[in-house]
């Protein structure tokens, strides 16, 4: 009886304990809950006034407080009515209830806050372009603001020229003064030329034109595939000139042609250095000056005296150095050549379709006596040489094949070419990268790819030149 006495007074002391603590667990409840009904009334208030704006500061105040919590909780606190102690687990719900929203809240607000962190970056991105943007047109401003400034110091400096040119306009009178002067030069000029053209032709008695190519010999086997040699044609002289290669400044001469045939120790060449470097395989000597082609100029020739080694003159050839002068030989651009009249230079025009075109030089100061444009073609041609003022055209073929006379033009107009026979050279397919006459032994001095032969010429008096020349 004492021990049931007892055990209903433990059950009673700890039920009064209990319900102490369930009422001192209800009375925080109950203080958390009117706090946060005074934040429900602060977030209505500002949901009514400002909308979300209000409700979102206010949520950002909480965070900052740490004191965020969901309205639902607040809305269950203010629903909660007097509780009596019925028990723990009633209160264990409520708590983790409260949790849950608890946690449910804190996610949104992490998402509000990365949102809020995407749209500063997306904010700061935008201004940063358009700062890049501000600082471009600033550039183009400036750029533009100088060109209409050079334009405007322009458009005056214009003006003072016009204004200047009026002033310097001449009057009519005078205008038809200067035309009448200058058809009165043209006429000189014209007349000038004529009368040199007509001092070529009666200078020397030349009548001589060619009939036949007739035989070959191989000299000797020297230097490179392309090169030039020949004898000096004026008279007396026996020396023999080598020029090996398309752009040296290096000479050989040898004291006669058995010299050079024989090549001996006891009679070895002369090596001149030349001042400069020549260009092509054009070159002549003649009257103990060398003439050629300056390397790395268009159209200037230089006179070397070949005594010492130093140019006595030189000059520009008009028109000359915009084509090669053979199709087939692409490093000459300028051919010299030497002949019974004298000293020539032949070259390529491309204003006159590519034809080749003949000069008449002074031997001593280069100075040019009369041009002469001709119908023959340069296309696959390989060389040319001049007899007499005829000047004669070697073609051939690309592959090299035997080389053919197919074109003359005769200064004084007594050959032409459909009158010509076609002239064969001796039977040899090669091709030739240069080729020149010597007027006093009527031979040809030309350079096959690396060997040095003599054509043999034959020629007949041209009837035509003599009678002619009587008449004038």
């Amino acid at each position: 009886m004492g021990s049931r006495t007892h055990r209903d007074s433990n059950r009673q002391t700890k039920e009064m304990k209990g319900g102490l603590h369930a009422a001192g667990r209800l009375q925080k409840y109950r203080k958390k809950c009117s706090y946060y009904l005074q934040a429900v009334s602060v977030t209505e208030s500002l949901n009514y006034s400002c909308g979300s704006v209000g409700a979102e500061l206010l949520r950002e105040v909480a965070v900052m407080s740490g004191r965020v919590l969901p309205l639902l909780v607040l809305s269950l606190c203010l629903a909660v009515g007097p509780v009596q102690s019925q028990g723990s687990h009633q209160d264990a719900f409520i708590i983790q209830y409260l949790e849950r929203r608890l946690a449910q809240v804190e996610e949104r607000l992490n998402q509000c806050e990365q949102n809020t962190a995407s749209v500063t970056q997306k904010t700061y991105d935008l201004s940063s372009e358009i700062r890049g943007y501000l600082s471009t047109l600033t550039v183009l401003r400036s750029e533009v603001k100088s060109q209409v400034e050079s334009m405007s110091v322009r458009v005056e400096r214009m003006e003072r020229e016009m204004e200047y040119l009026e002033n310097k306009i001449p009057n009519q009178s005078d205008i038809e003064m200067e035309e009448a002067l200058l058809e009165q030069q043209i006429k000189a000029a014209e007349l000038d030329q004529l009368q040199k053209k007509a001092k070529i032709k009666v200078e020397n008695d030349c009548s001589t034109a060619l009939s036949q190519i007739k035989s070959l010999k191989i000299v000797n086997k020297a230097g490179d595939t392309y090169g030039s040699w020949f004898k000096d044609p004026s008279e007396g002289s026996a020396k023999v000139y080598l020029l090996s290669g398309i752009r040296n400044n290096t000479l050989l001469e040898y004291g006669s042609l058995q010299s050079f045939t024989e090549r001996t120790t006891t009679s070895p060449a002369k090596v001149i250095q030349l001042p400069f470097h020549w260009q092509g395989t054009g070159h002549m000597v003649y009257n103990g000056f060398l003439y050629y082609h300056k390397a790395d100029t268009p159209n200037q020739i230089l006179k070397v005296d070949l005594l010492n080694g130093t140019v006595v003159d030189s000059t520009l050839l008009p028109g000359a150095g915009r084509l090669p002068v053979y199709s087939l030989n692409l490093n000459n651009y300028l051919d010299m050549a030497v002949d019974e009249l004298g000293l020539w230079v032949i070259h390529a025009d491309p204003d006159y379709g590519g034809n080749l075109v003949i000069t008449k030089l002074d031997k001593k100061t280069l100075a040019v006596e009369y041009t002469w444009d001709t119908q023959c073609k340069s296309h696959d041609a390989e060389g040319a040489f001049l007899i007499c003022g005829t000047l004669y055209v070697v073609y051939n073929s690309r592959y090299g094949g035997r080389s053919t006379v197919q074109c003359l033009y005769d200064i004084h107009d007594t050959i032409h070419s459909d009158e010509s026979p076609v002239m064969f050279f001796p039977k040899r397919y090669t091709s030739h990268s240069s080729i020149h006459y010597h007027p006093g032994e009527k031979q040809l001095y030309a350079w096959d790819e690396g060997y040095q032969t003599i054509y043999k010429v034959e020629t007949q008096r041209n009837d035509r030149v003599t009678d002619q020349s009587i008449a004038e």
